[in-house]
C-alpha cells in the first residue's frame, strides 16, 4: 500500500501586468507576490525542513535545532502558519504552554500562468 502525498498548491496568474496569488485551501484578500516571496525564504525552507524530519516537540526546540533566535523563528512560524503550511498543536506542561509545529504536506506545488 502506497502512501497518500498531501500537496499544498499556489496559483499564480498574470492580472493585467501584475501577479495574483491565489492559495488553495485558504484564500487570502491580501495575497501578493511579496506574500509568496515571504514564504519561499531559506529560512522557511529550513524551518519545513527540521519539522518534517526532525519533528521538534516544541517552537524552543525547532530553534536550538535551527540555531536562530527564538523570536525570529517564531515569527516565520506564525507566517507558515497562516498560510496552512504549518500546523501549531497547543499542550501544556508546568503550567505553560508548548506549541509543536507540524508540517502536514509533503510537496510544495507552485504553478504560473501566464
Amino acid at each position: 500500500m502506497s502512501k497518500q502525498i498531501k500537496t499544498k498548491t499556489i496559483h499564480i496568474s498574470d492580472k493585467e501586468g501584475t501577479f495574483s496569488v491565489l492559495f488553495k485551501k485558504k484564500k487570502d484578500k491580501n495575497s501578493e507576490l511579496s506574500n509568496l516571496r515571504q514564504i519561499l525564504s531559506n529560512e522557511k525552507a529550513k524551518i519545513l525542513h527540521i519539522c518534517k524530519t526532525k519533528q521538534p516537540e516544541s517552537l524552543y526546540k525547532l530553534a536550538k535545532l535551527i540555531g536562530r533566535d527564538f523570536k525570529a523563528v517564531r515569527h516565520d512560524v506564525k507566517i507558515l502558519e497562516r498560510y496552512g503550511f504549518i500546523e501549531l498543536i497547543s499542550s501544556y506542561k508546568k503550567g505553560r504552554e508548548r506549541l509543536r509545529p507540524i508540517v502536514d504536506i509533503d510537496q510544495l506545488v507552485i504553478t504560473i500562468n501566464i
